[in-house]
């Protein structure tokens, strides 16, 4: 099928293309390359995708809606997979606007070329950081989401309200994916096995918030891409089960469902450092500082549902995952 993927250049984006590619799909591509991380990488990304016949691209930003019109007009989805967003909790204390102009206008773009498309299906980006302060654990989508402690969760949160807004006003069918700590070749250089690969390799010490004692549920890129196209090739419909007396944010009477996909096994920051100096075969100077403010203690992904409807099942252990990322990280960075 014709599938639109913004932010092709990104860390999952990336990925999921060349999934998509594998498969037979053809891809559209649409990012704007910005400087949040060195684009150089976002460049090399993209250098792997475009040789392919079955790939096109557009360059662009969410927020700039006749660029994104312009995008849906010369590819002509039948799906849509929105991944381009402004990332990053501790950015969106520094830079609040940069999330209202993605992740807010640029998203409601999305929906806007999708329902006058009458798109077959919408999946798109959130995340494991809408539920801020909860700490029942694991996380369930059934939860209460109602307490964000930064605004990249706030906006991200809004996109699961605004993507239900449209799937019951004009019967637009979207999934949302609450992605938890994706890792793996190819990743993103602001989060931690990156940032922490880099600094040990040059002999640097590596901060470690929260003193590592936080946990994350990390999830390998594979895992995670297997679970978007599982989701993207569902399309979803009214939930039969939903009772409007007894609401639950998973789903609705519109065709709407929001998912977890992560590992469902959360692995402590300390004994994730361990496996990565393991691969390294260099220990890490570590400096253990408190809690920096936005983020959370712990994540855990309850994948029940996502592995109910989809049959996803996360296989994965750290041990491959790290590897695999510090093979791809000095083949790409070499000495």
């Amino acid at each position: 099928m014709r599938v639109l993927v913004t932010g092709a250049a990104g860390f999952i984006g990336y990925h999921l293309s060349e999934r998509l590619l594998a498969r037979g799909d053809e891809v559209f591509g649409f990012d704007n390359l910005n400087a949040y991380y060195d684009p150089r990488l976002k460049e090399a990304r993209l250098a792997r995708l475009t040789p392919h016949p079955n790939f096109r691209f557009a360059r662009g930003s969410l927020e700039d809606r006749p660029a994104l019109e312009a995008a849906f007009d010369a590819s002509q989805p039948q799906r849509v997979v929105n991944l381009a967003a402004q990332p990053g909790v501790r950015y969106s204390l520094e830079n609040p606007r940069a999330y209202i102009d993605s992740n807010i206008v640029g998203f409601l773009n999305v929906l806007e070329a999708c329902r006058h498309r009458s798109m077959e299906h919408l999946v798109y980006a959130s995340s494991s950081s809408v539920y801020g302060a909860n700490r029942k654990l694991p996380f369930a989508v059934e939860d209460s989401v109602d307490h964000p402690t930064s605004l990249y969760a706030a906006s991200k949160k809004a996109n699961e309200l605004m993507a239900h807004t449209y799937s019951h006003l004009f019967g637009l069918p979207t999934t949302g994916l609450r992605f938890f700590t994706v890792y793996g070749p190819w990743g993103r250089p602001d989060m931690a096995p990156f940032l922490f690969t880099k600094k040990i390799l040059a002999g640097e010490p590596i901060d470690v918030f929260n003193h590592g004692r936080h946990t994350r549920d990390f999830t390998y890129i594979d895992d995670i891409v297997e679970g978007v196209v599982r989701t993207l090739d569902r399309v979803p419909g009214p939930d039969p089960h939903y009772d409007p007396r007894d609401p639950t944010p998973a789903s609705s009477s519109a065709p709407y469902r929001v998912y977890n996909i992560g590992n469902h096994q959360p692995v402590e920051l300390l004994r994730y450092i361990e496996v990565l100096e393991d691969c390294l075969g260099r220990k890490a100077e570590k400096r253990l500082l408190p809690m920096q403010p936005g983020d959370v203690p712990d994540t855990h992904a309850d994948v029940q549902a996502l592995s109910r409807d989809t049959g996803y099942l996360p296989s994965t252990p750290i041990e491959i995952g790290v590897r695999r990322f510090v093979d791809w990280y000095r083949a790409f960075y070499p000495a």
